[in-house]
Order: C-alpha cells, then structure tokens, then sequence
C-alpha cells in the first residue's frame, strides 16, 4: 500500500478538477437532512481551504457554530465571530475566547480522502485525531465528494474514525 503522503498529491490534484462550490451546496444539503445534525445545536464546522468543501453555508442555519482554533498541539473551540484572523497555517480562525468543547453535539471534520471503514486523510498534523480522541462521544462528520473517497487508506495507532462520511 502508498503511504499518506502517496493518497495526499492524489487528493490534492484530484480536487482541482471538481465543482467545488456545486458539491459543496449538495453535501450540505444531504447533511441538512441527516438526524444527528437535525437534532444538533452546537456545531464545530471548519473554514475551507482552496478547493476544500465549504461548508460556510451552513451559518444560515438556527444554530450556534463554533471554530477550530489551533494552539500548541491542539484544537480549541471558539464561538463563531464575524472576527477571523489568518493563522501560521493559513487558515483562518476566529478572534473570540474557547469554549468547553463539552457544548458541541457534532463537529464537521476536514478531510483530503477518505475511505470504507470512514477513516479520514487529513493534512497530516494529526489536530482532528486528538481532539476526537479527547472526546469519544462527540459525533463527527465529514462531508467529501465522491471522487475523493478509495477502498482503503494506510492508518496509524492514533487515526480516529469518523461516525459518518457524506459523498456525493
């Protein structure tokens, strides 16, 4: 098998050729209908990078949205502000102070790829895996166009599943 850094140049050239903003507004709707968002109200989603799957539409809805923010090795929940700064990693993130990230009920993870048993490629600094190893009950959910989901990736000791993988 490749290794990640293989499924990562695959990924990132693949998403160049798609319709991002059409599938985006299509995983969003299909998230929109599934019960564990339905039945959530506090919501950890992300702001995309170039070519990711913008979930930003999402902010209509009646719910309370927070962000991730990086510090040190971890991911710090902050409630959603109009106030975002660009972070060293070119993300950007929001101004406003963390929260307990006991408040969410899902959280709206990244991903470059992902496969059949929903494990999830991410950028490779291993933020998302912590932060859901921290938290075991907290739902996860990615949302990724079809091209980019294969049979199988190669995984490490401390890759988390995610609950539930939406494609289209």
């Amino acid at each position: 098998m490749e290794d990640k850094t293989y499924y990562r140049t695959i990924a990132k050239t693949r998403r160049k050729e798609l319709d991002i903003k059409e599938t985006s507004s299509k995983l969003c709707a299909i998230l929109r209908k599934s019960k564990d968002y339905i039945e959530s109200k506090n919501v950890m989603i992300y702001y995309p990078l170039k070519y990711e799957v913008n979930v930003l539409e999402l902010l209509n809805d009646n719910k309370q949205f927070y962000f991730p923010k990086v510090y040190s090795n971890d991911l710090l929940v902050c409630p959603y502000s109009n106030e975002l700064v660009v972070s060293n990693f070119g993300v950007k993130e929001p101004c406003s102070n963390p929260v307990s990230a006991d408040v969410l009920d899902l959280v709206i993870v990244p991903a470059l790829m992902v496969d059949n048993e929903n494990y999830r490629l991410g950028y490779g600094g291993g933020y998302y895996d912590r932060f859901l190893a921290k938290y075991p009950k907290l739902k996860s959910v990615t949302l990724i166009p079809k091209e980019l989901c294969v049979r199988i990736l190669p995984r490490e000791r401390f890759d988390i599943p995610i609950d539930m993988i939406i494609s289209g």
